[in-house]
């Protein structure tokens, strides 16, 4: 029999793993779903970070997370894994133009399979992470939740909390840039942007609802880094924050 299929699309919650997996069966008609339900179900169901830190690098497209991630792994020797990974990144664009709920399933399940990555790369060196969790449940909020910021789920409430079921980092930085300076940013990029980037750019409301959604979050909650100074003072302030947090 068919799985019975979540009628609201995927929402952040303590049992998010298993909404994720449900939300891909009931795409099966899809080729690349079967594919990433069947690579999500090769993973650990709840891996184990190893002794290593974990440090994720958050932000909106054009805050510089890349530049950035690729400095601080050499800065700390580190092993640096971006979301959503390679064995599965390639169907991105198919997944893109998905409704909504199968979507989110992609970039959640994504997460997942990233945590199967992470929890063996850090008992080797620490893991720096070009986006993660609090990504793809800013986005899911901010995309779900019609209205002004002022009708976002209230702080507190389960969907900013870190699923249960999800390999945790020790650290979430979020870099944060003023609206003009990111679009001055992403015009000069002129990089094939997806349907959220897309949005983000035209619509300074949905906007605001991700960058709240990311402040909202919780256990572990972002911390701010002004993306705004040059990519060497960047860099000297995240190193220090490393240093504070995980004794790097």
């Amino acid at each position: 029999p068919l799985p019975r299929c979540p009628s609201q699309p995927l929402l952040p919650g303590s049992d998010w793993g298993n909404g994720v997996r449900l939300s891909l069966q009931c795409a099966s008609q899809i080729p690349e779903a079967r594919a990433v339900l069947e690579i999500l179900e090769r993973c650990p169901r709840q891996p184990r970070k190893g002794h290593f830190p974990v440090i994720v690098v958050e932000g909106l497209d054009a805050t510089g997370k890349t530049t950035l991630t690729e400095s601080v792994k050499d800065a700390l020797n580190a092993v640096l894994l971006r979301s959503p990974p390679p064995c599965i990144s390639q169907w991105r664009t198919i997944f893109d133009n998905e409704p909504a709920l199968i979507r989110r399933a992609f970039y959640a399940a994504g997460n997942y399979i990233l945590a199967s990555e992470i929890a063996k790369a850090s008992t080797q060196s620490p893991v720096i992470v070009d986006r993660y969790w609090h990504s793809t449940a800013a986005y899911a909020i901010a995309t779900e939740i019609n209205g002004k910021v002022e009708d976002l789920p209230p702080t507190h409430h389960e969907v900013y909390q870190w699923p249960e079921d999800l390999l945790k980092p020790d650290l979430v930085l979020l870099l944060t840039l003023s609206p003009e300076e990111r679009t001055r940013r992403l015009r000069g990029r002129g990089l094939e942007k997806t349907k959220e980037e897309a949005e983000l750019e035209s619509n300074n409301l949905f906007r605001q609802k991700v960058e709240e959604s990311y402040r909202r979050m919780v256990n572990p909650a972002c911390q701010e880094v002004d993306a705004s100074p040059s990519k060497e003072e960047v860099l000297k302030t995240v190193l220090q924050l490393i240093k504070k947090y995980c004794g790097l």
